[in-house]
């Protein structure tokens, strides 16, 4: 399974996946990522259709995400995981041992992010 993990500057997992410039690619139980970085208008936050360079993946794991990133997961066919661990490491080895921690609950920042959205995110005018 390929499992990639958004990041901030390949070191914790990121709060926005869809903004996620950074990612840790883990291919089919190896324990060395493959790190990719996408170029600024790659992010899935601006890029949501059309070849990407994380197209093959299965699962993605965040510690958050919007509606829109996790509608464009899964029109990709790709499963999404939100988790309050912040060590990519910790992470995969956690997932793959089937306890990856939940995510945190959302707070001020998941009603800000929907708030914004709803506001600003060309997301909520598509649907």
């Amino acid at each position: 399974m390929r499992v990639a993990i958004a990041t901030d500057q390949f070191r914790q997992i990121s709060l926005h996946a869809g903004r996620s410039r950074h990612w840790l690619l883990y291919a089919d139980g190896t324990d060395e990522p493959i790190r990719i970085e996408l170029a600024p208008e790659q992010i899935f936050h601006l890029h949501p259709e059309g070849p990407h360079p994380l197209d093959g993946i299965e699962l993605a794991i965040a510690r958050h995400s919007g509606d829109g990133f996790r509608r464009h997961m899964a029109e990709r066919g790709i499963s999404l995981l939100l988790t309050r661990e912040r060590d990519p490491q910790q992470a995969i080895v956690a997932y793959r041992a089937g306890r990856l921690p939940p995510p945190a609950p959302p707070g001020l920042l998941g009603v800000f992010c929907k708030i914004h959205d709803a506001l600003f995110s060309r997301h909520a005018r598509e649907h």
